[in-house]
């Protein structure tokens, strides 16, 4: 699929995850087959735009082409300001964040609390689109409630606004993360609009991504949690996608060196204090449901330096590798 000039390939997508999205983890992500990684989301406040958070946010240097930003506000012109800063910053895809459900985004009028302002959300669109000269996309819901689903109608606003791509989560915001994604919404999105949509939700196997599109008939599928420690699913739909086959899951030995590297690339990125500190996440994320995961979590979370959290780590991944038993 095209995003204005930029062909994906392939069409396969890392969903914007606050606190998750980060530089060294789209990196690793692209690395690992994802044809787009879009950022997790940056403030349209101007008074934030150069704290230490949003400036790493915004650091793109080195990042494979197109460098997807996504950006998060209620104001049409302070969005669009956003627009055109982050442009200027190296951003070659805007994206607006529409879908997202926490709290403290809804309480402020942002993400998916926009959905249910229809002429709010057309008067964004235009001014973020008219804004810059780089394709802006739109991430949405399926409506704010189950009784007020509403993507088909903000589809249409986006397509006449010039919405270059949209992306649909298969939940509303108030069903947040829980019970089953369900693609009926997408599916009537992708019927009637002409822009590319991709479709979002319970991704997190090669043979759902092909189940999902086909339910759906989007041009793509964006992935968010499923890669929460499994980066590599990437090239898993890739190739399921254009084969039928499957790849052969990484040994423990591989998941281990992928790992390492991960968490290189994040002290190198944020310092060893707080690159230490956001490994933790990950770790968990990487050692769910391997042996012995819960006593390996509580000792390595307890590293307070990069080489202790490291050595952790490579012990538990060797062992599992070895398939010697691991101390409780």
């Amino acid at each position: 699929m095209r995003i204005g000039p930029y062909t994906l390939a392939p069409a396969v997508v890392l969903a914007p995850m606050a606190g998750v999205t980060d530089k060294p983890f789209r990196l690793l992500c692209k690395r690992m087959g994802a044809g787009l990684a879009v950022s997790e989301m940056t403030t349209a406040d101007p008074r934030l735009w150069h704290t230490r958070k949003s400036l790493r946010r915004m650091d793109h240097h080195g990042e494979p082409e197109p460098v997807s930003v996504q950006i998060a506000g209620y104001d049409p012109g302070m969005l669009a300001d956003a627009a055109r800063y982050n442009a200027d910053n190296g951003a070659q895809i805007v994206d607006i964040n529409m879908g997202c459900p926490a709290k403290k985004v809804c309480n402020v009028w942002s993400g998916s609390a926009l959905l249910q302002d229809e002429p709010l959300v057309g008067r964004i669109l235009h001014a973020v689109v008219k804004a810059v000269d780089v394709p802006v996309t739109l991430k949405i819901r399926t409506g704010w409630d189950r009784e007020h689903r509403n993507a088909l109608t903000i589809a249409r606003i986006a397509e006449d606004a010039g919405i270059a791509a949209l992306a649909v989560h298969g939940r509303t915001r108030a069903d947040k993360y829980e019970g089953e994604a369900e693609y009926e919404t997408i599916a009537a999105v992708k019927a009637s609009v002409a822009i590319p949509v991709l479709a979002n939700g319970d991704i997190t196997t090669p043979d759902r991504a092909r189940e999902v599109l086909a339910l759906t008939g989007a041009d793509a599928v964006m992935v968010g949690r499923g890669a929460q420690g499994r980066p590599w699913i990437f090239r898993e739909i890739a190739h399921h996608l254009a084969t039928g086959g499957y790849l052969p899951e990484p040994t423990p030995a591989d998941v281990g060196t992928i790992l390492l590297d991960h968490l290189d690339q994040l002290y190198a990125f944020y310092g060893e204090e707080m690159g230490v500190r956001i490994a933790r996440k990950h770790l968990g994320w990487y050692a769910k449901d391997r042996p012995k995961n819960a006593a390996f979590r509580d000792v390595v979370n307890r590293a307070e330096d990069a080489a202790t959290q490291r050595r952790l780590t490579r012990d538990y991944f060797d062992a599992l590798a070895a398939g010697t038993s691991l101390a409780a």
